[in-house]
């Protein structure tokens, strides 16, 4: 397990990410192609901005990566890749809809997690509200046929999560990426083409 562990974190730091959760989306992208050239891409709770770089990277100079975090987030450039507007903002607060509404995206992402306190029903429910909100910001500021891809801890409600992305979604399942720990209780919900 280790072992595991210490190579995706050496691997993102040889290839210059912030973190080593850039290989869950990654590997999503690999196998469902949920960012293509020119998407606009919204990253909920980008910081440090793994999943941001890479989103931009993939979408490339004539996309467009919006990064929303409570914690500022350096800002990265890199040539052929999209530019990254990144704002220091919490999802809770009324605003953000305002904030965002100018704005359409063909993909929102969320690898938003709860400050876990070890106690499995209320670190599954904090994340069920994080996710939640994903999900009503993605159904408010997606383009139609636009994809959604959202961590969320497993537990007794997790299913109830997966059937409200259902009624929003044409193709949903539930992934649980490589590079996750295997003591992690995260799954992410990929859900593509917007009802």
């Amino acid at each position: 397990m280790k072992k595991v562990r210490d190579y995706y974190f050496e691997k993102a730091k040889k290839e210059k990410y912030p973190a080593r959760s850039v290989f869950k989306l990654e590997e999503a992208q690999q196998r469902f192609k949920l960012l293509k050239k020119g998407d606009s891409v919204l990253d909920l709770g980008c910081s440090p901005g793994s999943w941001s770089i890479y989103a931009a990277k993939q979408v490339g100079a004539t996309g467009r990566v919006v990064g929303v975090d409570l914690h500022t987030t350096q800002k990265y450039a890199f040539a052929g890749a999209a530019p990254m507007d990144l704002l220091k903002a919490d999802i809770f607060s009324e605003d953000i809809f305002a904030k965002l509404a100018t704005s359409r995206f063909n993909v929102v992402l969320s690898d938003m997690a709860p400050a876990t306190t070890g106690h499995k029903f209320s670190d599954h429910q904090k994340s069920l509200e994080l996710s939640r909100r994903a999900l009503a910001i993605a159904a408010a500021v997606l383009l139609e046929g636009g994809n959604f891809y959202c961590k969320v801890f497993q537990g007794e409600d997790s299913g109830d999560f997966v059937d409200e992305v259902r009624q929003f979604f044409k193709k949903v399942k539930v992934v649980k990426p490589k590079s996750s720990r295997v003591e992690s209780r995260e799954v992410f919900v990929l859900a593509m083409h917007l009802k």
